[in-house]
């Protein structure tokens, strides 16, 4: 039984898929990628090994090339719109009860958060606008 060159490639291309499902690793989907070109190279347009391998060998780092380092920088980037308590950070909040180095309460986006001033020697009076700096657990450290 001969099995054409074509089938060896979508065969080497299902298990890089399946070792890209098991390592997590792009890269050999990129491969998977390459393998199947070669494949098409092999089935559809009938060329030899030697065309079969650099169109694999092509295919295969044209797509490590370009894709990779996109992938990186999406990786790398923080999201544009903060969400969640990052996105607190940097707002402007109404004191409702004193603010100190012990404590106090804060309107942070329209709810009643406890706060305590970055500066413990600091102090803010009711009514007084504050920045919030950072939010640690469920209180707001503002200056």
């Amino acid at each position: 039984m001969d099995i054409d060159a074509w089938l060896w490639w979508l065969i080497g291309a299902a298990v890089l898929g399946i070792a890209l499902v098991i390592t997590a690793m792009p890269e050999l989907g990129m491969l998977a990628v390459g393998a199947v070109a070669a494949a098409v190279v092999s089935g559809v347009f009938g060329g030899g090994a030697v065309l079969q391998v650099v169109v694999f060998a092509v295919v295969s780092t044209a797509l490590i090339a370009v894709v990779r380092p996109i992938a990186k920088r999406q990786r790398t980037q923080r999201p544009q719109h903060a969400t969640g308590v990052d996105a607190l950070k940097g707002r402007q909040a109404v004191v409702l009860e004193r603010v100190d180095g012990s404590g106090g309460r804060i309107k942070l986006a329209g709810e009643v958060w406890s706060a305590r001033a970055l500066d413990s020697g600091h102090a803010f009076e009711v009514g007084q606008e504050v920045d919030v700096v950072e939010i640690e657990g469920a209180t707001a450290i503002v200056m």
